[in-house]
């Protein structure tokens, strides 16, 4: 293997996790059908999809241990402030890491998304 050329999180609410990806992070819609919602960033830098359950996730916590790494043009400190005024409750002060500066915002099923402004 040599490239990860997609990802899908599986979701309680489609709608409700569509609105917080477009509406608070600013996420665009690529595409989409009645089980997903295929997203890109960036004119199309990154690109994932949110979908209905793949098999029964009632009861389940879903993103424990999933982190997704974006990185950013964007001015960090202003990312984060963005993210806050548009009411994420879950964004992380920014941290160094060995990669650059970064911080993380949970969505509504607890999936981990690392903005980065990589060195």
């Amino acid at each position: 293997m040599r490239q990860l050329t997609f990802a899908s999180l599986q979701v309680k609410n489609l709608e409700a996790s569509k609105d917080f990806y477009t509406e608070k992070l600013g996420f665009e819609i690529d595409n989409s059908n009645p089980q997903a919602f295929v997203f890109k960033y960036n004119q199309g830098e990154a690109s994932f999809a949110i979908r209905t359950p793949l098999e029964p996730i009632e009861d389940k916590e879903l993103g424990v241990g999933v982190s997704l790494w974006f990185a950013v043009s964007e001015n960090l400190d202003e990312l984060n402030e963005k993210f806050i005024a548009n009411g994420i409750t879950t964004v992380d002060p920014i941290f160094e890491t060995p990669f650059g500066r970064a911080f993380h915002v949970k969505d509504l099923d607890g999936y981990k998304l690392t903005f980065l402004d990589p060195k």
